[in-house]
């Protein structure tokens, strides 16, 4: 056998492209739980609010400014817009995704600052964590909000930077967008819920 030569078998392997990267896997699984966490504080703050007996909100207690905060949401709105272009862009390797993924974060930044200045209003307007129901299910179902809003901007900034860099990768960028999607997707089921 020593004088025979081996032929290795050769398999006609074929590599596979992933039909969903991993990251947009893993930050699909992370969506789908935080979209039951807020499903169940939305659920709590109909149940109090249908159970008040009264005037929602409570006596003392101020209105949500559904008006001020209508131009918050157009910008939120619009910011998932432009990342929709960045990322029909990005698939065509075209050189607008940078500045319009640069708007897109300056659109949430937009949306999460004056909801902070909405929040200051409020504060002195008397509705805080602990004047009423009404104050504990504002803050803390916009404040969950806020703070995934702000991950998101900062998980959507990293990606920008890295796009400059020229090491951005689909798996990355696609994980970004899913994030991004989920905090503009659910603000409008909270602002009816909530500000109405």
């Amino acid at each position: 056998m020593s004088g025979q030569n081996v032929i290795p078998l050769q398999t006609n392997r074929r590599t596979r492209s992933a039909v969903v990267e991993d990251g947009t896997i893993g930050m699909l699984a992370f969506v789908f739980v935080e979209a039951m966490m807020f499903a169940g504080l939305m659920s709590a703050f109909v149940i109090a609010r249908a159970t008040a007996g009264g005037a929602w909100p409570p006596a003392g207690q101020p209105r949500l400014p559904f008006e001020e905060t209508a131009i918050n949401t157009v910008a939120l709105l619009a910011s998932g817009a432009v990342v929709f272009l960045a990322s029909r862009t990005w698939e065509k390797q075209g050189t607008r995704t940078g500045p319009l993924l640069l708007a897109a974060i300056g659109l949430g930044a937009f949306f999460v600052f004056f909801q902070g200045i909405e929040w200051i209003a409020l504060i002195r307007q008397g509705l805080t964590l602990t004047s009423s129901q009404h104050g504990s299910f504002f803050y803390l179902i916009v404040g969950m909000h806020g703070a995934h809003a702000l991950g998101a901007l900062v998980f959507m900034g990293v990606a920008w930077l890295r796009l400059q860099q020229g090491t951005l990768s689909n798996s990355a960028f696609s994980a970004a967008r899913v994030l991004w999607y989920f905090v503009v997707a659910v603000w409008p089921v909270l602002y009816f819920t909530l500000y109405l």
